[in-house]
């Protein structure tokens, strides 16, 4: 009869010492890779990395990043790579967006796991199915999109719900609430703090660059903090960068504000509704831009930035964002509703939005104009001069010492007189000034007018310009991005055409870009003739 071998029981390791051992074989190195993500924190695992199969990851799974320390971890999308001279298996790479946050060198040792889906997206289902969402609702969106809890994908079905579904007035008062109390708030210890917002959609509309240099002139205090361009050839933060630097922090707004009474800057860098940022992000690739989703950005932003009294531009044209007077006073009604429960103390003017405002469409070509109006230049834009003189008359009148009516004097006096000039020069050497190019991109085509009827030549009208269209052009040609990008116009709406005469000028930087633009003029060149 054989023997009777009794192994060894087997050794139990405590919980610890289980747990320990997991988070050693779970240990990446931390590898930087220089991509832009643009506002969406991405990580990167090699395929080949023991973690990936033996967890289950994969491509597009969320995943939260821990450093050992005491704090909580980043969220991020992964993803996949076949490249050791991108990455080894052994290591994480990160984007550049997260590589920031992180706020370590490289070749930190992190552990990774799967990360928990967003609380506050079964809201997101519930608004997409057509339902009211409340208080609590928004804010638990807006501080997981904060918190980048959320993919693009995820943020773009918020949009995509919110506009599909539509927002009730106390939904979009809800939002803006949300996305100021997730994000920081200045205060400038003034009562009297004003700014004036556009809704868009106008080409050219640079009457922010002019209205700050006349109202700091007078010695109210106007700090303007602008966004990029989200469907727009040029946003004021795009524009102003062609002369100054617009990427300040708090601290040195600050100084600005205090030495000038005034800043032309972008928002991002302040924190200041950091959602709005996020969401914008998103909403650029989609030329997504919807009236609850407008109202938040717009006021949230406005309020995070210490303003108490706000002047609204609702421009209406056939091919602006707003078509009809009925339509914009359903907006304006919005705006007062959302604003007076937010407490400021808002304006809303419809103005003339049937073309383009000014003659250059796009960063440096817009720079160019704003230059002008201030220099008292002979060629310099009348109608965008008119518009702004109007707008700055309206919001000196926010000044208890301007009687009603004497806006638009005082504020013509302030720009003639070379006040509103001198100031802009402050402030651009406050901020930062950098070395302007107003020449447009090297590469240049007219495009012409062509009616000729019957072998003759006429001379013909312009009847009208499609806004969408020319600023369509505009992008292809590579503006924003490309600062010297862009559409330069020879004839506005009234003015006499002949037959081979220059209707614009189209400006680009790089040949492809070129191509574009040229080839969606040629197939609608945005001008309506008649003869």
């Amino acid at each position: 009869m054989p023997d009777i071998v009794k192994s060894n029981p087997p050794i139990i390791k405590n919980a610890n010492e289980i747990t320990n051992e997991n988070i050693e074989k779970k240990k990446l190195k931390l590898r930087r890779v220089a991509i832009d993500t643009y506002k969406e924190n991405v990580v990167f695992l090699h395929r080949e990395c023991d973690l990936y199969r033996s967890e289950g990851f994969q491509a597009l799974n969320k995943v939260e990043i821990r450093d050992g320390a005491d704090k909580p971890p980043l969220i991020a999308v992964l993803n996949i790579v076949d490249d050791c001279d991108l990455l080894e298996p052994q290591e994480l790479g990160l984007s550049e967006q997260i590589f920031q946050q992180m706020d370590m060198p490289e070749g930190t040792d992190v552990t990774i796991n799967h990360a928990s889906p967003p609380a506050s997206l079964r809201h997101v289902h519930k608004k997409i199915a057509g339902h009211r969402l409340d208080d609590a609702a928004y804010l638990a969106i807006c501080k997981d999109i904060v918190e980048n809890r959320y993919s693009k994908i995820e943020i773009a079905a918020f949009l995509v719900g919110c506009a599909e579904s539509g927002m009730e007035r106390e939904e979009m008062y809800s939002l803006t609430q949300a996305m100021v109390a997730t994000g920081e708030t200045l205060n400038w210890g003034e009562s009297l703090v004003v700014d004036k917002h556009c809704i868009g959609g106008i080409p050219g509309n640079r009457t922010t660059m002019l209205l700050v240099p006349i109202i700091a002139a007078h010695g109210m205090f106007m700090p303007k903090t602008s966004s990029r361009a989200i469907t727009s050839p040029a946003g004021t933060a795009d524009t102003m960068e062609v002369l100054a630097k617009v990427d300040l922090n708090p601290d040195k707004l600050r100084e600005v504000l205090k030495k000038e009474h005034a800043f032309i800057a972008w928002g991002g860098n302040a924190r200041l509704s950091p959602v709005d940022d996020i969401l914008i992000a998103v909403e650029r690739p989609l030329s997504m831009d919807s009236p609850g989703q407008m109202i938040a950005s717009i006021l949230s932003k406005k309020v995070a930035a210490g303003s108490t009294h706000l002047l609204i531009d609702i421009p209406i044209g056939d091919t602006a964002k707003v078509r009809s007077q009925s339509e914009a006073v359903k907006l304006r009604k919005l705006f007062e509703y959302v604003g007076d429960r937010i407490g400021l103390h808002l304006e809303v003017v419809i103005t003339d939005g049937r073309q383009p405002i000014g003659r250059g469409i796009g960063p440096a070509l817009e720079a160019r104009d704003v230059m002008k109006v201030l220099q008292n230049s002979p060629d310099a834009p009348l109608d965008l001069r008119e518009k702004a003189l109007q707008l700055a008359g309206r919001i000196l009148e926010f000044d208890p010492d301007v009687r009603g009516g004497q806006g638009y004097h005082l504020a013509r006096d302030l720009l003639d007189s070379g006040r509103a000039l001198n100031k802009m020069k402050q402030i651009i050497q406050a901020q930062g000034e950098h070395d302007a190019n107003f020449e447009p991109g090297k590469l240049q085509r007219d495009i012409c007018a062509e009616f000729t009827q019957s072998g003759q030549e006429k001379s013909a009208v312009v009847e009208a310009i499609d806004n969408f269209q020319i600023a369509q052009i505009a992008r292809l040609a590579g503006a924003p991005m490309d600062k010297q990008a862009g559409v330069y116009l020879h004839k506005k709406v009234g003015d006499k055409v002949n037959q081979g005469e220059a209707l614009y000028t189209i400006y680009a930087e790089f040949p492809s870009d070129f191509d574009f633009a040229i080839a969606a003029a040629n197939k609608n060149n945005a001008y309506t003739l008649s003869i």
